[in-house]
């Protein structure tokens, strides 16, 4: 069987659900569709120089890998590229094909140094340390079961502080970004991120097909958005928090965890099944909130670097 590589076709729906087929069987605590694969590559800022690749052995997409540029952050040169192959065609050398055609692309558009996100499993760290990777900080990502499980009840609000959704944020989500861009300054990583592109942030963000403005519960006091927790839904009855966090002046108060738990109660209600979100192993404040709602991990990965010469 001959295996090839080569880029995704935006404009070709089974290119878009190859992709996301191989994501969700290698990741599935990982929210993805067709239609947010076509918009991402139609859609990434251009500075990404973003290139999804394929991998097909006889017309059947069995890889994939996410390759681009991290153009939010402000140290030139970063590029990412991760991989992921069919659990059930892997040792076939797709990856290897995958990751050779990823760094070919990145090492033409400029990257030195390349960020990859690898499974928490023996023979995925081998795999990347094999190629020049050497191993950096970790994530874990974590479910909820909404239908079965059991949310903490609703509290009342503290005084000077109402609950409003995305929605209500419809006509100027200005306030939302300048929430967003503070706390994501905050988050552990190592890679140094700016939000400081409001129109790239409504391209990537608010009007990104997964976001669900419905879902998306923002603390507000005297009349500021504090802390806010931002979903995104599947469209059928998955769920996730792609961001939870509060502005600094308001933090220790709890916020960020009413608003989580507010848009986890109306996530249930709404029909949705399962709720998934990830945290740096780092985080221990977010993590810690995630266990008192009851989520549990399902799935590790390991960051990996590697410097180009």
């Amino acid at each position: 069987m001959t295996i090839t590589v080569r880029p995704l076709r935006p404009d070709v729906r089974a290119d878009a659900e190859g992709f996301s087929h191989v994501r969700h069987l290698a990741l599935p605590c990982y929210l993805v569709t067709p239609e947010s694969v076509s918009y991402d590559v139609t859609h990434m800022h251009p500075d990404a120089r973003y290139q999804p690749l394929l991998a097909e052995e006889n017309g059947e997409v069995i890889g994939t890998a996410q390759v681009g540029l991290v153009h939010e952050s402000p140290e030139p040169g970063q590029g990412y590229v991760n991989v992921y192959v069919h659990p059930e065609r892997t040792g076939r050398g797709a990856g290897s094909m995958l990751v050779r055609a990823a760094e070919r692309h990145l090492a033409a558009v400029g990257a030195t140094r390349l960020f990859a996100w690898v499974l928490d499993e023996p023979g995925n760290r081998a795999f990347a340390e094999a190629r020049g990777y050497r191993e950096s900080r970790s994530a874990h990502f974590l479910r909820l079961d909404l239908a079965n499980g059991t949310l903490p009840p609703p509290r009342s609000l503290p005084p000077g502080v109402e609950l409003r959704t995305g929605a209500d944020f419809a006509d100027d989500p200005r306030p939302l970004f300048d929430l967003d861009a503070e706390t994501l300054s905050d988050e552990p990583s190592d890679i140094t991120y700016e939000f400081t592109d409001y129109e790239a942030w409504l391209q990537d963000t608010w009007q990104h097909p997964l976001f669900s403005r419905e879902l998306t519960s923002v603390a507000v006091v005297d009349g500021r958005p504090a802390a806010f927790s931002a979903a995104r839904t599947d469209g059928g009855t998955r769920y996730g928090t792609v961001m939870t966090g509060t502005a600094r002046a308001f933090r220790g108060r709890g916020l960020a965890k009413l608003a989580k738990n507010d848009s986890l109660h109306r996530a249930r209600a709404a029909g949705y099944t399962e709720a998934f979100t990830g945290n740096d192993t780092g985080n221990g404040p977010m993590l810690a909130i995630n266990k008192w709602f009851g989520y549990e991990i399902c799935a590790t990965e390991v960051r990996h670097v590697r410097e180009l010469d």
